[in-house]
């Protein structure tokens, strides 16, 4: 069963920097696209940063030169660098990712549990 486990949130200054870490946990045949989400005005989540599988990324325009998201594929990892940190940047960063679980199978989508990013002023 594939887990997402979510680390480096945590308090932070205005202006300061955290990176987060997501990591696919469980076997898979292959990673396919990589996000980053956080929790909408609506109780939705929305779209913080993608990464594909060949490396083209998509930001939100909040986010467009502060955050950078990057993968890992040896270790089955995305990250998050956060710079310049805003207190509207405070929320709950959820990754996501998509994956064929076994070669020749659909492509599932797991969520992981979120890790809360709290930026003071």
């Amino acid at each position: 069963q594939v887990q997402l486990v979510e680390s480096g949130g945590g308090l932070v200054q205005a202006g300061g920097s955290l990176r987060l870490s997501c990591a696919v946990s469980g076997s898979v045949f292959k990673v396919n696209d990589m996000a980053w989400y956080r929790q909408g005005p609506r109780n939705n989540r929305d779209l913080v940063a993608f990464i594909t599988t060949g490396g083209r990324t998509n930001y939100a325009d909040s986010v467009k030169g502060r955050f950078t998201i990057s993968r890992d594929d040896a270790v089955n990892t995305v990250y998050l660098q956060m710079n310049s940190l805003q207190p509207d940047d405070t929320n709950v960063y959820y990754c996501n990712v998509n994956y064929q679980p076994v070669e020749g199978a659909g492509v599932f989508g797991s969520w992981g549990r979120g890790t809360q990013v709290t930026v003071s002023s």
